[in-house]
């Protein structure tokens, strides 16, 4: 074999090496597993398959919130949108929630992977959830950040407020006959103690001026 028969074999084989790198540089995968090894593809959803993307997050420790739980779960894929349910009066959590991904493939694959994940010392219980069983207020004020209610404010608000005649006697009516349970509980239970009396204050109605016309 000639010089030139050689570099063009060459050249051949240089070319064929190249374009099987370059294929092999272009094929990405869809997911990395958290407990280590080559990565792999996401399973495409066939027909008839089901395309839940909502999950279930329940026993979720304290201190993980809506912040820490979307940095967390966003390295499976691109988050829709989080909900982490809250009491109402006092707004803290009640230890689960809703989590929404765009693909159902990765929906699927957090529940795999995640559900009884240890995390501060909780086992996460992550289920999917059906799209027929999604409730339409499920993620109701999901938008916005959550504020308690200043109870304080409203129990002052609702104790100054003026009252008639009648619901001053039946909120003094109510005292005394609180205090005399009380006052029975503690002879019931042997204790020499006296009470003191409570004296109710019996504001008079709201009298109307009447003007003579002269």
């Amino acid at each position: 074999m000639g010089a030139k028969a050689k570099k063009k074999v060459m050249m051949k084989n240089l070319k064929k090496a190249s374009a099987q790198f370059s294929a092999a540089k272009d094929e990405t995968h869809d997911f990395l597993p958290l407990e280590g090894g080559p990565a792999r593809d996401l399973p495409k959803a066939q027909n008839g398959e089901n395309k839940a993307r909502v999950l279930y997050i329940g026993r979720i420790p304290h201190g993980f919130y809506e912040n820490e739980m979307e940095a967390f779960f966003k390295q499976f894929g691109t988050i829709k949108r989080l909900r982490i349910a809250r009491n109402r009066k006092t707004g803290k959590s009640k230890h689960f929630g809703f989590i929404e991904f765009e693909s159902p493939e990765v929906a699927k694959v957090v529940e795999e992977c995640m559900h009884n994940y240890l995390m501060y010392e909780h086992l996460l219980q992550v289920r999917l959830v059906p799209p027929e069983q999604v409730h339409p207020k499920i993620w109701k004020g999901v938008s916005r950040w959550y504020k308690p209610l200043d109870w304080v404010q409203i129990e002052k608000k609702r104790h100054d407020k003026e009252r008639t005649l009648e619901q001053q006697k039946k909120l003094v009516a109510g005292i005394v006959k609180r205090d005399q349970k009380r006052r029975k509980r503690i002879q019931a239970a042997g204790i020499d103690y006296e009470c003191p009396e409570i004296v109710g204050c019996m504001q008079s109605g709201p009298k109307k001026l009447r003007f003579d016309n002269e």
